[in-house]
């Protein structure tokens, strides 16, 4: 507990509440700056996809690398198959997005026995 002579400094030091700040800094109701928006709307990764989410879309037959790999979001584990390994056991028309999930369920050990939150969640890239 603040002894009696701590409060009294701390009430000094507090500026009156009719008493506007000095400093010329903007609340959240202002309008942003002009130069702002500027360097929000000339930034190269608006509109950009996240790495990945291309691959996650094509078929097996479609990606070009040799070698896929697929971690998990919640648990951090990484999980690698060749192409040739996922098309022989998947078909060539099979989407990544469906091969990476089963990949990671074969060998997750996250499992809490809730549908909503069980397994692992996939980043495939």
């Amino acid at each position: 507990m603040p002894t009696r002579a701590q409060t009294e400094r701390w009430a000094h030091a507090l500026p009156d509440v009719g008493e506007q700040p000095t400093s010329a800094s903007s609340g959240p109701g202002d309008p942003m700056p002009v130069e702002w928006w500027d360097a929000v709307l000339s930034d190269p990764q608006v509109g950009a996809k996240p790495r990945g989410s291309a691959d996650r879309l094509q078929r097996l037959d479609q990606i070009a690398r040799h070698l896929l790999r697929v971690e998990c979001r919640r648990c951090g584990r990484t999980v690698e198959i060749q192409k040739a390994d996922a098309v022989r056991l998947y078909g060539p028309q099979a989407l990544w997005k469906t091969v990476a999930q089963p990949l990671l369920d074969a060998t997750c050990q996250e499992r809490t026995g809730r549908l909503e939150e069980d397994g692992c969640w996939p980043s495939v890239g």
